[in-house]
């Protein structure tokens, strides 16, 4: 699937019907699982880039070049469309021009900007937000740095459980206004807040981590909730499954003995075997076993 396909395919999502979630993707092999298993497409998060290259946790040490790296060996791997987290944009709005230009070489079909102030202010224990006038003008750099009229840019705030919900209406308003695809919240925890804000906007939504509360899909997609990203446990998955491993090893298991590994069947489907042995045999002369 081209670029531009997958980001058709994530706005076909966005003017849908239903709420759908992603599947939480961080390399390679993540991103064919996913799309060997169906899903419609994958959320790259910020806090999980951050896992898969750095091993740190989510507190921006990131720079734009490893994320848009990573990136674009994921759409390298597969065809899956995947909207990125590109956290504040990496600095000023200046900077959320280069961002948007270097994930959308990198094949991004979407990417989300938010007002969260980036890194963490000094003597700041909570997280906190620019002001609205930034923000706006991170929105508009954003946009104006896009070439490809199909990548799909999400405005996303978190003021629901930074300020207020008032806020988080009035930023989402003004994002709205100067022309983004879709709006994104975080801290949206009750069925009050997102009827207020369904009601007070008029783009598609997508809402990070919704509580049980905003569980059921049915009502979300009502409130015109797109997307609702369900957390990224696939890699916590593959941290005890390596954890595990690893431990057992040093034990002293045989590989005989270890347990909840990949057979040969799921790697060779994973890595594409089929397609490389047949590659070989066309371009190399290599006879098949």
């Amino acid at each position: 699937m081209a670029w531009r396909d997958r980001r058709s395919a994530l706005r076909a999502i966005l003017t849908g019907s239903a709420c759908v979630r992603p599947a939480s993707v961080y390399d390679a092999i993540s991103i064919r699982i996913a799309d060997d298993l169906g899903f419609p497409f994958g959320m790259f998060g910020g806090s999980v880039a951050s896992l898969a290259i750095l091993g740190d946790p989510d507190i921006a040490l990131i720079t734009l070049t490893e994320l848009a790296e990573q990136v674009r060996r994921m759409s390298r791997a597969a065809a899956l469309p995947v909207v990125v987290d590109a956290d504040h944009g990496y600095g000023n709005a200046l900077n959320v021009r280069r961002t948007v230009e270097e994930l959308e070489a990198a094949g991004a079909a979407g990417l989300t900007i938010e007002d969260t102030l980036l890194p963490q202010a000094y003597g700041e224990a909570k997280p906190q937000l620019v002001s609205r006038e930034e923000g706006l003008g991170k929105i508009k750099a954003a946009l104006d740095a896009r070439r490809d009229p199909n990548l799909v840019i999400f405005g996303r705030t978190g003021a629901c459980s930074i300020t207020s919900l008032d806020d988080a209406i009035e930023r989402a308003l003004a994002y709205e206004a100067a022309g983004v695809d879709a709006l994104f919240f975080t801290g949206v925890k009750t069925r009050a807040q997102l009827e207020a804000i369904s009601a007070a906007t008029t783009l598609p939504l997508a809402l990070g981590s919704p509580p049980a509360e905003l569980g059921d899909f049915d009502h979300l997609a009502g409130r015109r909730v797109r997307i609702a990203v369900q957390g990224h446990a696939p890699i916590a998955a593959a941290t005890e499954a390596v954890f595990k491993t690893l431990s057992a090893i040093k034990a002293g298991a045989t590989p005989k003995q270890l347990t909840g590994l990949a057979g040969a069947d799921l790697m060779d489907k994973v890595t594409r075997a089929d397609v490389v042995t047949d590659r070989g045999e066309h371009f190399l002369g290599v006879k098949r076993r």
